[in-house]
């Protein structure tokens, strides 16, 4: 019997913290070895001329969401008629992903006002069971009464589930100020990450109704309705916050240089506050809204894309370290299906009632690296923290996103020099519409590996159902709190 199972062949290796070529032996299913030449294996995959790049980790990925109501349709015999579900299924999901170099995903469970979190956990645990990616869940809390704080956090702490997320802007999802620090005090007590979606929720409600008032109704009003300030203001608030509880958080996808430079301003003095953003706010601005009739609706998300002056600082902030994860925020609506997807508000409706969210799972690593490294905007050990192995190490997830003996052998092989033309069809997700159709990009993967097993070979992506894992986490120290509180009073001790 060979000692290894496949073996990697003279590809340059990518670890984040400089290149080296040699091959990469596997043995069931995880990194056994890395030495200038191994033999001894039972199939070899010839990376020659490559990059091997860790497989993407991409912690902030909206699939097969279940609603109330809502605006997208539901997948056949996969929900209650009261529920609907994204477009996306973890199928699709999976295999956009692996097209795109990617293998693993944080996603997010659902909880609705006045209900519990266990039974969506439930639901949703079979939905990600039937995928192809290895995954882990954060949990969103909407409704932060006693008995999901006090009873029901702890039990999915014990599945191994560590991060809530909240929001502090939308209907029906958005915290009062007391509300995220009941949530940040129940994370801190139970050794969770704290994720955040940061603009403030009255001034986007009053200057909606400012704008829908004088007429201003088209999707390029959606930037006016949440200009930076408002993010700048609920990240502000957000920190300080969590400083108060010593409580550590990332703020997602940050669209402008007002909102980093608080978290900039945090670090400096210690906080636990990593930033986060996205390939939306590096490759799309605000003028995509501005197309004729329902066009712009395409590029909608929160925060809105900026300006290309805001894209410019956003790399600044990423070359500083202030921004330190670019995650995909895939949540999908598609343009031209009747009465699902975007359509569900009519063509004719206001920025106000159209759904926000954009697909971006299999664009975000060529994305990254074309803007990026292609460009000289960041090196290639940044392009492998920023996609693989940060967003990895801050979600607790050690076997992932990176390239070590032991580690899960999760690769992507790049082909750096490969120039190819961003079309709704190399996505291959289930949306309608890529926002990037037509943007050339230079770099792109030629296989993806899950665990040892090639899952995307040219294109082709040949998973099977059902086959990702569940990633429990553990405790991990990344998160701890700083022992650092006003005053030296601890109003929120351990438990």
């Amino acid at each position: 019997m060979a000692e290894y199972d496949l073996v990697v062949r003279g590809g340059l290796v990518a670890t984040g913290f400089g290149t080296t070529r040699c091959d990469i032996g596997i043995k069931a299913g995880r990194i056994a070895a890395l030495a200038e030449r191994i033999t001894d294996a039972e199939s070899v995959l010839d990376a020659g001329g490559l990059l091997v790049l860790p497989g993407g980790v991409d912690t902030h990925c909206h699939i097969e969401e279940p609603a109330r109501g809502g605006y997208t349709s539901a997948q056949e015999g996969a929900a209650p008629p009261e529920v609907t579900v994204q477009e996306e299924s973890f199928v699709s999901a999976s295999t956009s992903a692996f097209a795109g170099g990617t293998t693993s995903v944080v996603c997010f469970v659902p909880q609705w006002k006045g209900e519990g979190i266990l039974p969506r956990l439930a639901d949703y645990e079979q939905r990600a069971a039937r995928g192809m990616l290895d995954y882990s869940f954060h949990q969103i809390i909407a409704d932060p009464f006693p008995g999901v704080l006090e009873e029901e956090v702890p039990q999915i702490v014990a599945k191994g589930i560590r991060s809530l997320k909240v929001f502090l802007t939308y209907e029906p999802l958005h915290l009062t100020d007391e509300q995220y620090l009941r949530v940040l005090v129940t994370a801190r007590r139970h050794g969770c990450l704290v994720t955040v979606h940061c603009e403030n929720y009255a001034a986007i409600n009053w200057r909606t109704e400012a704008l829908l008032k004088a007429g201003l109704t088209a999707p390029k009003y959606h930037a006016w309705s949440r200009p930076p300030v408002v993010e700048r203001e609920a990240t502000h608030r957000a920190i300080a916050l969590a400083e108060l509880v010593d409580q550590p958080i990332q703020v997602f996808h940050v669209s402008c240089a007002e909102a980093a430079e608080e978290i900039a301003r945090a670090q400096y003095r210690g906080v636990k506050v990593w930033g986060e953003t996205c390939p939306q706010y590096l490759a799309l601005t605000a003028a995509d809204m501005d197309r004729p009739g329902f066009a712009g609706a395409a590029f909608m998300c929160s925060p809105s894309p900026r300006s290309r002056e805001e894209q410019a600082q956003i790399w600044e902030m990423i070359r500083r370290g202030t921004l330190d994860v670019v995650s995909s925020d895939h949540c999908g609506f598609s343009m031209n299906r009747p009465g699902a997807g975007k359509q569900a508000s009519g063509h004719g409706a206001s920025f106000r009632d159209i759904p926000n969210g954009i697909p971006g799972l299999a664009a975000r690593l060529p994305i990254l690296f074309s803007e990026g490294v292609s460009k000289g905007r960041i090196g290639l050990d940044e392009f492998v923290r920023l996609t693989a192995s940060n967003p990895a190490r801050l979600m607790g997830l050690p076997g992932k996103g990176v390239i070590a003996v032991g580690a899960d052998a999760d690769l992507a092989l790049w082909d750096p020099a490969k120039k190819m033309v961003l079309t709704n069809a190399l996505m291959q997700h289930a949306i309608d519409y890529t926002p990037y159709e037509g943007l050339e990009v230079t770099g792109w993967p030629v296989a993806t590996l899950r665990r040892g097993e090639v899952v995307m070979r040219d294109g082709v992506v040949q998973a099977k159902p059902g086959t990702g894992r569940f990633l429990p986490r553990v405790p991990y120290a990344y998160i701890q709190p700083r022992g650092v509180v006003a005053d030296g009073f601890d109003a929120a001790p351990p438990l």
